[in-house]
């Protein structure tokens, strides 16, 4: 950091250790991490003198003293900064002497607030955990015990500077006791903006569907373990919404959620009471430990226990035929209380009604959750930001980040300072939205699927609040190429320069933002499918990726879907459109179809559909393959949530320790290259007539594939090879590309910070909007 002004010589070693006035500005996030507090009692042990303030740009520091504890001072803000801060930049300049008696925190100054950066909710500290155990404490078992290193932040923010009176803590005025921590210097909640205790903060009720009151604060607790215990349904409002909770056990209670739900399939999530639970029922690594433990305490997806004790065991429904369990820990204090109570681990799963939001609002949980919900534990704080859990599974021996929320969202990301400033509106699926101004990009938390009213309506506000938050006028709006997906239409309302960005280059672009991967590089983005360029449906696609443009340079032979978006429900219908791909008889479609269901003329009117082009767009995509040989392997013919058929063929390979492959074979052209599946898939369906196990051959599938991804790069001479696209969320399919690439030379780069799904695409537009600004674009074939 060069400390500069106009008047003054440039200077970054401290000179003779004159008296001096420093103005120092920290942008990051420096706002409800204890970072003034930091500041305050740094500042008093080097016995300078000034003030400490928030702002709308993040910290500014005004601070007198001898130059050499000034530069001491400076450097000590960088390396010794609170663990949950994060600073971005610090900016110094000298002013003009104004010696002061003491050093002070004083009030927020709004100003420009374009550099705040809001911080994420982090779990429960052991210093509060303590306190809430201790029956002496005045906040024993008071589910909503925060200090300054611990609980909500993004989820309470109504605005910016991160002040009480900006949050939905204003609604609770602070008591005489917890004022006096408020303002003490040498007390962990000072100024922790979330403050509370029994006498003046948030209270916790239980009611029936209702709406009757049945207990208060810990009685509530109580009842509600009870009710858990004897096998009930509660409805659980937490940090960023409301969790539907019953026992993990019982096998009962978790088939009538199911029931309720409607939800016959979809494995839920598993709170356990403590990290010895979980490893009791489940393969836990070191990483894994670390990342449930984490201030941030996100869903794991860890291996489930091959054996566990039958008085331990959870219930089959939680996860049936999935290899893995989602697991995270306690994370509120109204959490670690209840899970106390209860003794035992609880299903708790978002509460929403299918493809809606997550529930926030009390009044809103008895209407739309009454059919689920036989009870609701309610509180009185408003959640100003619907937020979900972030979902984290280790992919290749690191984090990846599946679906970005708690503790994560709003991701910042540094850039350039030069381009204008973009708002990218994602996809249609697992959505997010980013912006990028002021010299970062803002990725934010994961809004689901934008296919019902109340969706939509929640995408709306979270637009208005992102381009609020940017203090920026956006000069470029970025959209998927789809035409009709909701995010494209609000993006063409907003009245900006509209960019559209092709759906599977944004998946890579993603990643090499989020890895700052130089350019060139080789790009895989293989899904379930997105608009093509060329009018058919991609997913299984390959770049080139130059500084001076891109181009498409391979592909998955296509093959087509009987009935469009009703294949992406039918693993069957994809099958059936591989086989007739291989010109196949209409008896030995049936012969290997027969399991899924497909009667004869079934097939033979999807095939007529197919032969005159009804309804049977071409697709390459990777995502329906694997859904294809989900379906021949007789794993999935129908699915009940996205993905399922691909899940269910990933956990039939990992079962199988097989080095063997199927060999696809590419057909290399200049201008755009083939990778054929006819012969891999002949073998396959000669290998299931010779009754070798599902396991086997899905293990040989995955490894065809990865060693197909390796010699395209190997073809292409190129040592950076991208891999990005909802099918890397299967971590065999990932874990042996890695290994592959590797082997042969290649560096591999996948995602850790946003999601190789659809939730990564706002980060690949806002890359492809910046680049095309520069000129950058499609190379000519």
């Amino acid at each position: 950091m060069t400390l500069s002004t106009p008047g003054y010589q440039t200077c970054d070693q401290p000179g003779a250790d004159r008296e001096e006035r420093w103005l120092i500005r920290v942008a990051g996030i420096v706002q409800g991490v204890g970072f003034r507090p930091f500041v305050y009692r740094l500042a008093r042990q080097l016995d300078l003198t000034g003030y400490v303030c928030n702002t709308g740009g993040g910290v500014e520091i005004d601070v007198d003293g001898p130059q050499s504890r000034l530069f001491e001072f400076k450097n000590r803000l960088g390396d010794e900064a609170p663990p949950l801060a994060a600073i971005r930049s610090m900016e110094a300049q000298r002013l003009p002497e104004q010696k002061r008696k003491t050093f002070v925190v004083e009030h927020s100054d709004a100003g420009n607030d374009a550099g705040v950066e809001v911080p994420s909710d982090i779990a429960t500290c052991p210093a509060c955990l303590e306190d809430i155990w201790d029956p002496n404490n005045r906040r024993y078992l008071y589910p909503f015990t925060n200090c300054t290193n611990c609980g909500p932040r993004y989820t309470i923010v109504r605005d910016v500077p991160y002040d009480r009176h900006n949050t939905t803590m204003a609604d609770f005025p602070m008591c005489s006791g917890c004022q006096q921590e408020y303002e003490d210097p040498l007390n962990r909640r000072f100024h922790a903006e979330p403050i509370a205790c029994p006498t003046c903060g948030p209270t916790v009720t239980l009611c029936d569907p209702a709406g009757r009151e049945l207990g208060s604060e810990f009685v509530a607790l109580s009842i509600a373990a009870q009710k858990i215990t004897a096998g009930k349904i509660i409805a659980v409002k937490g940090l960023g919404g409301f969790h539907i909770v019953c026992d993990a056990r019982s096998n009962e209670a978790v088939a009538e959620l199911r029931r309720r739900k409607s939800r016959p399939q979809k494995p839920f999530a598993v709170m356990f009471p403590s990290l010895a639970d979980v490893q009791r029922h489940c393969v836990v690594s070191a990483y894994e430990t670390a990342l449930l433990q984490s201030k941030e305490a996100p869903i794991v997806l860890v291996r489930k226990c091959d054996t566990i004790a039958d008085d331990h065991e959870l219930a089959a429904a939680i996860g049936p035929d999935n290899a893995n369990n989602g697991a995270f820990l306690p994370y509120t204090p109204l959490h670690h209380i209840l899970l106390r109570l209860v003794g035992r681990p609880v299903v708790a799963t978002s509460a929403n009604v299918a493809d809606e939001p997550i529930v926030t609002k009390n009044d809103e949980a008895l209407q739309k959750l009454g059919h689920i919900a036989d009870f609701f534990l309610f509180h009185n704080r408003q959640i100003e930001h619907p937020l979900e859990d972030t979902v984290i599974r280790l992919i290749a021996g690191q984090p990846t980040v599946l679906r970005l929320g708690r503790g994560y969202a709003p991701t910042v990301l540094p850039k350039d300072s030069g381009g204008p400033a973009v708002l990218a509106v994602g996809g249609h699926l697992k959505n997010t939205i980013a912006a990028s101004a002021n010299g970062k990009i803002r990725v934010g938390a994961h809004q689901g699927d934008l296919s019902t009213v109340a969706a939509r309506r929640a995408y709306d506000r979270s637009v208005e609040d992102m381009v609020q938050r940017a203090r920026t006028n956006f000069q470029v709006v970025v959209r998927d190429t789809h035409p009709d997906y909701y995010s494209s239409l609000k993006a063409d309302q907003l009245g900006c320069d509209v960019i559209q960005a092709p759906h599977h280059l944004a998946h890579v672009l993603s990643c090499m933002t989020e890895n700052e991967t130089p350019m060139p590089a080789i790009g895989v983005a293989w899904d379930g499918g997105g608009y093509g360029l060329d009018g058919t449906v991609w997913g299984g696609e390959f770049f080139e990726i130059c500084s001076d443009g891109w181009k498409r340079v391979g592909r998955l032979r296509s093959f087509c879907l009987p009935g469009g978006e009703t294949s992406v429900r039918e693993p069957r219908r994809s099958a059936l459109g591989l086989l007739h791909e291989l010109d196949m008889t209409d008896r030995e479609c049936l012969s290997f179809l027969r399991p899924s269901g497909l009667q004869v003329k079934e097939i033979r009117l999807l095939r007529q559909m197919i032969r005159q082009q009804i309804n049977s767009p071409q697709t390459s995509s990777a995502g329906r393959m694997f859904d294809a040989v989900a379906c021949l392997l007789n794993l999935c013919h129908v699915s009940t949530f996205e993905g399922e058929a691909a899940t269910r063929l990933e956990t039939s390979a990992e079962k199988a320790d097989s080095g063997e492959r199927y060999e696809f074979v590419w057909r290399f052209e200049e201008d755009l290259s083939e990778l054929d599946w006819a012969d891999p898939v002949m073998a396959l369906l000669a290998d299931l007539t010779r009754d070798l196990s599902p396991g086997i051959i899905a293990r040989k599938f995955h490894n065809g594939l990865a060693m197909a991804i390796t010699e395209l790069a190997k073809h292409r001479s190129e040592r950076r090879v991208v891999l990005s696209g909802g099918c890397f969320q299967n971590s065999v399919l990932t874990q042996t590309t890695v290994d592959l690439l590797r082997r042969a030379g290649h560096q591999p780069i996948w995602h850790h910070l946003v999601p190789p799904n659809d939730g990564g695409l706002a980060l690949g537009q806002i890359a492809y909007a910046l680049l095309s600004k520069r000129g950058w674009c499609q190379k000519e074939v």
